[in-house]
């Protein structure tokens, strides 16, 4: 392990398991090997991360997390507080079905709120926004706000999380956006 990386001394790091420069692990985290995690991610308590696992660069992952095999995030993810990630659309007990484990994607500047089920399979398209308690059945748009259970597309957000009104300009930013063919373009300056 690099010097520059932190790890609670109650976390399991497996061998095999990488994790990039600047990283965080805290309490009772277990990171199975071959688990790829990128530079300068947070990864807060209890947060299990699966073999097969990819985290890119500057994720936070909040308490309560498991980000099983087949899950891929890509950089500047947020996941809140115990949102959850499935890996198989109809699980049995009595059935192994690890080998129809299905991909999911969260692109890049997604925010997943706290308590969101991510139903496998799915991709969640850049900068998008899933409200709390929402549940994600169907690929999501990007920069679309998401709510309800199951979610709706209820607006969009800027790339800074900033929910648009119908000018569809970030109050923050500046940046405007425009509608081309029902999906949310950021227009060039």
């Amino acid at each position: 392990m690099k010097d520059n990386i932190f790890i609670h001394p109650s976390a399991c790091i497996d061998q095999g398991a990488q994790i990039g420069d600047g990283s965080k692990i805290w309490h009772f985290c277990h990171i199975m090997s071959g688990a790829k995690i990128g530079t300068h991610c947070i990864l807060g308590q209890n947060v299990f991360v699966g073999g097969k696992a990819q985290i890119g660069n500057g994720v936070k992952i909040q308490n309560n997390v498991s980000i099983y095999d087949a899950v891929i995030l890509e950089d500047d993810v947020f996941c809140g507080p115990s949102c959850v990630f499935t890996n198989v659309k109809n699980p049995r007990a009595f059935i192994e079905r690890k080998s129809t484990f299905q991909q999911t994607l969260v692109e890049k500047g997604v925010t997943i709120g706290a308590n969101a089920t991510i139903v496998c399979g799915v991709t969640i398209g850049q900068y998008a926004l899933i409200g709390a308690g929402a549940v994600i059945t169907k690929n999501v748009k990007a920069n679309a706000l998401m709510m309800g259970n199951p979610a709706k597309h209820e607006g969009w957000v800027s790339r800074t999380g900033i929910t648009l009104d119908e000018t569809l300009k970030c109050p923050e930013t500046g940046e405007q956006y425009q509608l081309v063919g029902g999906n949310l373009v950021l227009m060039d300056k």
